[in-house]
């Protein structure tokens, strides 16, 4: 198999169609592991949820890249779906983990997804690739995502991907840009916490020069210039030429979207850094907020 060989698991997804796309569009040769009869050659079956892979479909690979997970984004979280977060992430993760061991010192590199949701609400904290886990249900379940991954090595080195909300508009601005289009934005709690974000188009630049910079260790992949959710409210409510002014306490979110959910998308405060991106040498091609915005909103 060729050695510039990326497999890919969880390629349906938004990061996934997009980081597949752009690494065929090099030519790079990419697999997926589908958990459905394949349907070309480029496509191999597995069965995270019994814990089965075949190593051959790793073997010889560059890397092997990680994005399954259901979406933080679909709400409520009752008990059952928090349940689902839980596995759709941790069983896929180690079940690769646990095969790419099986290969022993010629296993591909693992790139795995996690997010920033990792540091949890810590205001005014400038947070590294080196700070703590934090203590809500989402910085619980990141730190046990990694440690799932962190399962591949030494066999394997390990980066892992701690990506902020995307400002895309099925990502984080989905929901936002409805209510905006409605003419019903505002704050959100009190508006001032920070919210670590990320393009589309640098969250896949940002995979490629990972892979190809053969980076280990947590990577944030968040935007250099912080930003509060009132700033991003506002640049989308003015992009969008509909007004920014109803607010929404953060006691009605915590009751509306459940506390876990309330509080670690929305209300938390979190001033995520991406300092191993920006002293590898990468570049962002959206640096700014307002960068970001306009290749959201065009």
């Amino acid at each position: 198999m060729s050695t510039d060989r990326i497999v890919v698991a969880g390629s349906s997804g938004l990061i996934g169609t997009a980081l597949v796309s752009s690494l065929r569009a090099d030519g790079i040769d990419v697999t997926t592991l589908v958990r459905r009869a394949p349907r070309d050659e480029n496509e191999i079956e597995w069965q995270p949820d019994r814990l089965q892979l075949d190593p051959a479909a790793l073997a010889g690979a560059r890397a092997v890249v990680n994005l399954c997970g259901a979406s933080i984004g679909k709400l409520p979280w009752t008990r059952g779906y928090r349940a689902q977060l839980a596995s759709s992430r941790l069983r896929p993760t180690r079940t690769i983990a646990a095969t790419l061991r099986s290969l022993g010192p010629d296993a591909p590199a693992f790139v795995s997804a996690s997010a920033v949701g990792f540091y949890g609400d810590r205001p005014g904290e400038r947070l590294t690739e080196t700070s703590e886990a934090g203590d809500t249900f989402l910085a619980t379940l990141s730190a046990d995502w990694e440690h799932e991954a962190l399962q591949a090595g030494p066999a394997a080195r390990v980066a892992l991907l701690r990506t902020a909300p995307l400002l895309h508009p099925r990502g984080v601005l989905k929901p936002l840009m409805l209510l905006t289009k409605l003419g019903v934005s505002g704050p959100l709690g009190r508006g001032d916490q920070v919210w670590p974000w990320i393009t589309l188009e640098d969250e896949v630049r940002a995979i490629r020069h990972i892979i190809n910079e053969g980076i280990t260790g947590p990577v944030n992949l968040s935007g250099p210039e912080h930003a509060m959710a009132n700033d991003i409210g506002r640049g989308l409510a003015r992009r969008l030429r509909r007004p920014f002014f109803l607010p929404a306490p953060a006691w009605a979110l915590r009751l509306g979207l459940g506390a876990d959910a309330a509080d670690s998308l929305l209300l938390s405060d979190a001033i995520v850094a991406p300092d191993v991106l920006l002293t590898t040498g990468f570049r962002f091609m959206h640096g700014t907020l307002d960068e970001a915005l306009d290749a959201a909103t065009p």
